[in-house]
């Protein structure tokens, strides 16, 4: 039985656009692309986590907005819950810790990446989304 590992991601919206991050080649599922963020810690909460996580990998503040719905996906040697936040971008210059390579989508271009297959039902629910 795989242990369910808690992640948090953030959809972070920068002037009307999406930030969106690609996993390097030596990352589990190598050149994917997600929305970033990462494993919440013991006695963490999900909002710090996330802002926490945010700063680390991508070097800027954001504010959260409210949270989606979670997104397990069983990837075979490990599952991940997903826990994800609308947030707002609000200060610092990007820099990418982990990653390889970020973009600043428009909503209508999120589907033409190749997705994390957890973070597709996130994706999906987004796009439903009025902001």
């Amino acid at each position: 039985m795989s242990q369910i590992i808690n992640v948090t991601c953030a959809i972070i919206l920068k002037d009307d656009k999406v930030l969106v991050a690609q996993r390097n080649e030596k990352m589990k599922l190598p050149l994917k692309w997600e929305f970033p963020g990462g494993k919440l810690e013991i006695n963490e909460n999900e909002v710090d986590c996330i802002k926490r996580e945010i700063k680390e990998e991508i070097n800027i503040e954001i504010t959260v907005l409210k949270k989606l719905s979670h997104s397990v996906h069983d990837y075979g040697t490990f599952k991940i819950n997903l826990i994800p936040f609308l947030a707002h971008y609000l200060s610092g210059e990007i820099k990418l810790a982990e990653h390889k390579n970020y973009k600043l989508l428009e909503k209508s271009e999120l589907l033409n990446l190749d997705w994390a297959e957890a973070d597709v039902p996130i994706v999906e629910e987004f796009l439903k989304l009025e902001i």
